[in-house]
Protein backbone atom coordinates (compact mmCIF):
# COMPACT_ATOMS: atom_id res chain seq x y z
CA UNK A 1 0.00 0.00 0.00
CA UNK A 2 1.52 3.42 -1.46
CA UNK A 3 1.64 6.47 1.30
CA UNK A 4 -0.65 9.13 -0.21
CA UNK A 5 1.22 11.98 -1.88
CA UNK A 6 1.43 15.04 0.02
CA UNK A 7 -0.93 18.14 -0.56
CA UNK A 8 1.43 19.90 -2.87
CA UNK A 9 2.03 17.25 -5.31
CA UNK A 10 -0.80 17.68 -6.98
CA UNK A 11 -0.04 21.44 -6.68
CA UNK A 12 3.24 21.32 -8.18
CA UNK A 13 2.29 18.88 -11.24
CA UNK A 14 -0.65 21.32 -12.28
CA UNK A 15 1.99 24.47 -12.09
CA UNK A 16 4.60 22.35 -14.72
CA UNK A 17 1.07 21.33 -16.50
CA UNK A 18 0.78 25.39 -17.10
CA UNK A 19 4.77 25.58 -18.19
CA UNK A 20 4.57 23.06 -20.77
CA UNK A 21 1.18 24.37 -22.32
CA UNK A 22 2.51 28.35 -21.61
CA UNK A 23 6.22 27.07 -23.47
CA UNK A 24 4.07 25.36 -26.08
CA UNK A 25 1.87 28.07 -27.42
CA UNK A 26 4.79 30.51 -26.96
CA UNK A 27 7.04 28.00 -29.47
CA UNK A 28 3.75 28.41 -31.64
CA UNK A 29 3.22 24.59 -32.05
CA UNK A 30 -0.10 22.78 -31.12
CA UNK A 31 -0.32 19.23 -28.98
CA UNK A 32 0.17 17.71 -31.59
CA UNK A 33 3.12 19.09 -33.16
CA UNK A 34 4.65 19.01 -30.14
CA UNK A 35 4.14 15.20 -29.94
CA UNK A 36 5.56 15.20 -33.22
CA UNK A 37 8.69 16.29 -32.32
CA UNK A 38 8.95 14.01 -29.28
CA UNK A 39 7.38 11.01 -30.10
CA UNK A 40 4.35 11.05 -27.78
CA UNK A 41 0.78 11.24 -28.38
CA UNK A 42 -1.00 14.54 -28.27
CA UNK A 43 -3.35 12.83 -25.98
CA UNK A 44 -0.02 12.38 -24.21
CA UNK A 45 0.67 16.19 -24.08
CA UNK A 46 -3.00 16.75 -22.91
CA UNK A 47 -2.69 14.60 -20.43
CA UNK A 48 0.68 16.64 -19.00
CA UNK A 49 -0.76 19.66 -19.74
CA UNK A 50 -4.11 19.29 -17.41
CA UNK A 51 -2.28 17.66 -14.85
CA UNK A 52 -4.12 14.13 -15.12
CA UNK A 53 -0.27 12.64 -15.64
CA UNK A 54 2.92 13.57 -14.63
CA UNK A 55 5.61 13.62 -17.41
CA UNK A 56 9.06 11.91 -16.86
CA UNK A 57 12.57 13.22 -16.90
CA UNK A 58 13.16 11.95 -20.32
CA UNK A 59 9.90 13.34 -21.14
CA UNK A 60 10.95 16.82 -19.87
CA UNK A 61 14.11 16.24 -21.46
CA UNK A 62 12.65 15.90 -24.75
CA UNK A 63 10.60 18.74 -24.03
CA UNK A 64 12.33 21.17 -23.13
CA UNK A 65 14.81 20.44 -26.23
CA UNK A 66 12.15 20.61 -28.70
CA UNK A 67 10.83 24.08 -26.81
CA UNK A 68 14.15 25.20 -26.51
CA UNK A 69 13.69 26.25 -23.49
CA UNK A 70 15.47 25.33 -20.37
CA UNK A 71 14.63 22.38 -18.32
CA UNK A 72 14.25 24.59 -15.22
CA UNK A 73 11.77 27.07 -17.39
CA UNK A 74 9.67 24.00 -17.14
CA UNK A 75 9.37 22.65 -13.45
CA UNK A 76 9.86 26.03 -11.61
Amino acid sequence: MHDPLPDWVPHRRRQIGLQIRDARRTAGLSQLALGERINRDHKTISRWENALTAPDLTDLLLIADALDVPLADLVR
